[in-house]
């Protein structure tokens, strides 16, 4: 496609709404709460606000840039800046094939979930009934209601990634639903997904505020609240902390995975990308810090109902132990009736100290929930205890299913913009390139819908991005400052947005950004290398909990497998290229030897 014939964005505040929906997504809502929490609260925001502008502002707007500039998606704008360094643009298309391959069963689970919701009783408030009828299923009785729901209605769980079965057909319907819906968002590429974006940029806003003035309501969100902002300052001296802020931004951001250039790529020449740069980043920054206000409001509520129902079920326990009457014991004087027993009853008290409960709120707090738990386990377990509980399920699974779509409109345009870019796909319609991507991807889906599929999700989600984005930014700054040349990359900046950028950037381009990143790199190999065999958490149906587990050699190859097949695409484009040149230049070699 020449490029006079590009299709452009109808105007920049649908490019700026555009970036919003990418870069707005679920690792808004769930991941940067989870960091947030494992680092010490507020200590966290310390490392992570560091990294936005040591990182994340400098490459965000580097990529505007180059898209913008070259217009072309990922693999075409780095061919162009260097023809050997077209496989950092590949790269980027590997990594994005991956990320859409295992994010949209998140989607499935979304729709799952909201399907489930129209009921007059959510199926995850209660344990089953056993096959025999005489009881509670012991399993759901062991773990909890909205745990059971999940690893086994939701997922179907095997005990390990060894074991398998066959494909789960609620999710297998929930997930070609999340791709047809994908498709049809993206059937003309930017001219119906440019449509799109006005509502999945911004309703999610709609639902946070919603959710964020519900859970302020709610009886304990202070202590989840006061939990999220009080800083452990230790946490500062700890080097995960900082790398774990950095893999936030990549990941929140999406820088690496070419979905910035692409987009860019449909800007006018002369769009002042500067402002949209700085807004979308800061946005992002700030709809993570909101979102996890509105988490932990809801986390503080959680774990405020688990204590009190602990020291609830502490209080029956002592009035049927000891006689006492119904009014004697509630759940505020239940420490000091403790004591009290213990004096006067030493010896009685003394047959209860097994049964008794270590009721602590600040150990519920401490419980960190992981990914999807905090997503699907944490709020549906609080919006069961909500008045009301179908309503807060419908508009929270909704919004989730609206931030994903938003992230993966650009997750499909970075894969079909640079296959459109080459010569032998630039005739396919985009209606066809699209539905053949699709449909593909939906199949390959599939393995994430069988027993053991929650297990190989946890391997793309954990190892098929973090390190192979990381080396892609590494060498795209490293490209851009010291390959293609700071000066000359300013230059071209000025004659599309009419000035130079200020010295920040061009210090941060030229040795802060590429040297934090290369300590990053190095520490991560150094940190993967000494951590040993890497493990997963399983599920272990007769403990009703999840358990930390080793790879098998077959899952330790796949995630090889996975590395590998990002971070070759540059050195091995690079040698093509190489090969090709040599063979070009033999036969004007010889003719000029014999001519």
């Amino acid at each position: 496609m020449g490029k006079d014939a590009r299709p452009k964005w109808d105007s920049p505040l649908q490019f700026l709404l555009a970036c919003v929906s990418y870069a707005i997504g679920l690792g808004n809502v769930w991941r940067f709460p989870y960091l947030c929490q494992m680092h010490g609260g507020g200590g966290f925001l310390i490392p992570y606000l560091v990294m936005l502008f040591i990182v994340g502002v400098p490459l965000f707007y580097m990529e505007i840039a180059v898209g913008q500039k070259m217009r072309l998606g990922s693999i075409g704008a780095w061919s162009a800046i260097n023809p050997y360094l077209g496989g950092v643009g590949l790269a980027s298309v590997v990594a994005s094939v991956y990320l859409c391959l295992y994010y949209n069963i998140i989607n499935a689970w979304s729709f799952w979930y909201l399907f489930n919701s129209f009921q007059s009783v959510l199926p995850w408030s209660d344990c089953p009934v056993n096959s025999n009828q005489t009881g509670l299923v012991e399993e759901c009785q062991k773990a909890s209601s909205t745990q059971y729901f999940f690893f086994r209605e939701t997922l179907n769980i095997s005990s390990s990634i060894e074991e398998n079965g066959g494909i789960h057909t609620g999710q297998a319907l929930c997930l070609m639903v999340a791709w047809v819906i994908t498709y049809f968002c993206n059937i003309h590429g930017i001219k119906s997904s440019g449509k799109v974006v006005y509502f999945t940029s911004t309703f999610p806003y709609v639902v946070l505020m919603i959710y964020l003035i519900r859970g302020l309501t709610l009886p304990g969100a202070i202590h989840g609240i006061k939990y999220m902002f009080t800083p452990k300052m230790e946490e500062l001296a700890n080097p995960i902390a900082w790398i774990n802020a950095a893999t936030q931004i990549f990941f929140s951001l999406g820088l690496g995975y070419g979905w910035l250039i692409a987009f860019s790529s449909y800007n006018q020449y002369n769009n002042n990308f500067e402002p949209q740069a700085f807004i979308v980043t800061l946005i992002n920054s700030g709809t993570s810090i909101f979102a996890s206000i509105v988490t932990f409001s809801i986390y503080g509520f959680k774990a405020t109902v688990n204590y009190e129902n602990c020291l609830e079920r502490t209080r029956i326990l002592l009035l049927n132990t000891f006689d006492l009457a119904e009014d004697t014991i509630n759940i505020n004087n239940v420490f000091d009736w403790i004591k009290t027993l213990n004096a006067t009853y030493p010896e009685q008290f003394a047959e209860l100290v097994n049964k008794l409960e270590a009721c602590d709120l600040n150990d519920e707090l401490d419980t960190a929930v992981q990914g999807v738990g905090l997503a699907f386990i944490l709020y549906s377990e609080a919006i069961q205890n909500m008045p009301l509980p179908q309503l807060w399920s419908v508009l929270y699974f909704f919004m989730l299913l609206l931030l994903g779509l938003g992230s993966m409109l650009g997750s499909v345009s970075a894969i079909t913009t640079p296959l459109q870019d080459l010569k032998i796909l630039s005739k396919v319609s985009d209606e066809a390139l699209n539905g053949t991507l699709c449909l593909i991807l939906l199949l390959l889906g599939l393995a994430f819908t069988t027993p053991s599929g929650n297990y190989w999700f946890i391997i793309f989600n954990e190892h098929g991005a973090s390190f192979s984005v990381l080396f892609i930014v590494l060498v795209e700054i490293l490209t851009v400052s010291y390959v293609y040349g700071i000066k000359r990359f300013v230059k071209d900046i000025e004659d599309m947005i009419g000035h130079r950028p200020n010295w920040y950037l061009k210090i941060m381009w030229g040795i802060v950004s590429p040297l934090l990143l290369l300590v990053l790199f190095v520490f991560y190999i150094v940190n993967y290398i000494r951590g040993g065999t890497p493990t997963y958490q399983a599920w272990d149906k007769e403990l009703g909990k999840t358990v930390l587990m080793g790879y098998p050699v077959f899952g330790q190859v796949f995630i090889a497998i996975l590395l590998v097949s990002v971070v070759s695409c540059v050195p091995l484009t690079a040698l093509h290229v190489y090969c090709m040149n040599r063979k070009c230049s033999r036969p004007f070699a010889k003719e000029a030897r014999f001519g």
